[in-house]
């Protein structure tokens, strides 16, 4: 079977601009959730979210360019230039675009676009909208542009399955490396989902918390919204070898399934089954992985039904695993999590530094693993897990080794 490793990683976070500054901020356990700045508070229960705070799209689009973009697509473009630069690589002069291909999670597509035509046509009554309104809404404008930025003429598609978006992507660009459909692939996730429409619709499930997010705390009060994209470049790893590229990790497997219950609760049987389908998929042992970046969402559901999981993959090593849930930090992106947190799981490999679960306070008895809480640890990590499971009840779950 053909490896896979990643090339190049790029990022646009409520942490950081790039992939290097949002891996220092989760170090350093700093916390990008605050009061909300660019949605109006009135009326609105939580009022605090993390937002990718002076972003200037002047810096990096053109004003002609820039026409066509929802905030969700221009995530996804400034994260995927810092992908390919790092890796190296040049695609349109090389004759590499035939053999990539680029496949983006997003759980909403252009919120940003749809709010501002529903505002437009129903509160201020005008019915016409923008021209390119539906382009620049289709979720599958994220992989569509970065497809023609760099000339990629291989598989390009968008996935939306809500939390877990990013993972499926990535999942699914592991799967079509191996199979020798292309040599490399561009994959991750984007979302920009913080508008008035869109909170007051999570705020109506009453899952949003109030204060800050605090996984697996006993003091949790509910998941705290964010944005952000994160896009990699995988890699056939002899493909890789042969040019002398610098490999930040492989990418040794993915596990997905479904829930097939309820709608919006959690089942410990597919988180669970997930994460084994990862190991067996990964050929990895359970006794190799040392750390797991938790979906971890801080709501009363989710964090005790992943613990449980987690015991009954892991059994009595549960107790010795790190878990951390970074969503602490940078908030809960929707469909970008599983690619913002890819860049904490390839952190933790490279540097032996596992990110902390911040904002905790005490532990909830119906979690009762080592959370990393508050503080940043130095530990070895050659083997990881990263886990993202949706609404739906659709999982998937990714298997990392150090190189």
């Amino acid at each position: 079977m053909r490896r896979v490793v990643i090339t190049g990683q790029g990022a646009v976070t409520p942490l950081g601009a790039t992939a290097t500054s949002t891996w220092e901020g989760l170090k350093a356990g700093r916390c990008a959730i605050g009061s909300l700045q660019s949605v109006p508070r009135e009326g609105l229960r939580s009022g605090v979210a993390a937002e990718v705070l002076h972003f200037d799209p002047l810096a990096h689009f053109d004003e002609k360019r820039l026409v066509l973009l929802d905030r969700v697509s221009q995530f996804a473009l400034v994260a995927a230039r810092e992908a390919v630069m790092q890796s190296g690589l040049e695609f349109r002069d090389s004759g590499l675009g035939a053999r990539c291909g680029c496949i983006i999670g997003t759980g909403i597509g252009g919120e940003t676009t749809h709010d501002d035509a529903s505002r437009r046509m129903y509160a201020e009554g005008n019915p016409r909208l923008h021209p390119l309104t539906i382009v620049r809404v289709m979720c599958n404008a994220p992989a569509s542009h970065v497809s023609m930025e760099f000339g990629l003429t291989g598989p390009a598609f968008a996935v939306a399955s809500a939390c877990a978006s990013s993972n499926h992507a990535l999942a699914q660009a592991l799967g079509i490396i191996r199979s020798g459909q292309a040599d490399l692939m561009l994959a991750g996730g984007t979302e920009a989902c913080l508008s008035l429409g869109s909170l007051r619709a999570w705020e109506a499930m009453r899952v949003l918390a109030d204060d800050t997010c605090r996984p697996f705390c006993k003091q949790r009060r509910g998941l705290v919204l964010g944005e952000g994209s994160a896009v990699f470049v995988l890699e056939e790893y002899d493909h890789a070898r042969a040019r002398g590229a610098t490999i930040l990790a492989e990418f040794a497997g993915a596990g997905m399934s479904a829930d097939a219950g309820d709608i919006v609760f959690p089942k410990v049987e597919g988180a669970a089954s997930a994460m084994r389908a990862a190991l067996a998929d990964a050929r990895m042992a359970s006794t190799e992985v040392a750390y797991i970046n938790a979906h971890g969402t801080g709501t009363p559901a989710n964090d005790p039904t992943e613990t449980r999981a987690i015991h009954e993959v892991f059994g009595p090593q549960a107790a010795e695993l790190a878990i951390s849930s970074t969503k602490s930090m940078h908030g809960h992106a929707l469909g970008a999590a599983g690619a913002l947190e890819l860049v904490a799981t390839i952190g933790a490999l490279r540097e032996g530094v596992v990110p902390p679960t911040i904002n905790f306070i005490d532990p909830d008895p119906a979690c009762d693993l080592d959370y990393v809480p508050n503080v940043a640890r130095d530990i070895p990590v050659a083997a990881a897990l990263s886990n993202s499971f949706a609404f739906g009840g659709l999982n998937a779950v990714l298997a990392l080794r150090r190189v």
